[in-house]
């Protein structure tokens, strides 16, 4: 593996591990599936606690896979993975330039 496909390798760890965890991965499904939703929507769709909920949903907004909108009092959750694919796209192609 060549020096540039390692640095984006290790850009992309923190998204990898996001993504990893099968709970957080319900929720992308259920988002892909639905459009935006709450966290009561979400919750009452999920074997989780609200908290849990909440809690995975903001590792995902840290790793910029989902969005989050103020409507009200109501916080809507939605994918937003542009910045995602980019990532993992760069770390493809710099895999298939260096290792293929």
């Amino acid at each position: 593996m060549g020096k540039q496909a390692l640095e984006i390798f290790r850009d992309c760890l923190p998204l990898l591990q996001t993504l990893s965890d099968p709970h957080r991965q319900d929720i992308l499904l259920l988002l892909s599936d639905n459009g935006r939703m709450t966290v009561n929507q979400l919750t009452e769709r999920l074997p989780l606690s609200r908290p849990a909920v909440s809690h995975h949903l903001k590792l995902l907004r840290q790793a910029d896979v989902v969005a989050v909108e103020q409507v009200g009092t109501q916080r809507y959750y939605e994918l937003s993975m542009h910045h995602s694919i980019g990532l993992l796209r760069r770390l493809l192609e710099a895999l298939e330039r260096d290792c293929l």
